[in-house]
């Protein structure tokens, strides 16, 4: 199952682990996209952009107009949402124009701890 795990960690861990993950040369079952704060992470991913998500997994490459009917709202509103999760890498643009969410699963993690 291809997952992608979302962090919250400072640029310099980040770093470390993609360098780590560079010299195994190995196939990762699991991709991780990092933020660095608990802030940022929810700055990103709204309530209505985990319920897209949640609508295009498993959905194969589709048009935002579609992605849009999927959940309800309206194209413009969704066309944001769509531009937000591409640039945060968490959808990709296939040549045809189409919005595919790449993985089955998603796993969030972060830890709260006292300041």
């Amino acid at each position: 199952m291809k997952t992608v795990v979302l962090d919250v960690r400072n640029p310099k861990e980040a770093m470390t682990g993609f360098s780590r993950a560079w010299h195994l040369d190995q196939a990762q079952e699991t991709d991780h996209i990092s933020f660095a704060s608990p802030e940022l992470l929810w700055k990103v991913l709204t309530a209505k952009r985990w319920e897209l998500l949640k609508a295009l997994c498993g959905a194969g490459p589709i048009s935002i107009r579609e992605a849009a009917r999927r959940v309800a709202r309206d194209v413009k509103g969704v066309h944001g949402d769509v531009t937000a999760l591409l640039e945060a890498g968490l959808l990709n643009r296939t040549e045809s124009g189409a919005i595919e969410f790449p993985y089955e699963a998603i796993k969030v993690e972060f830890l709260l701890q006292a300041a």
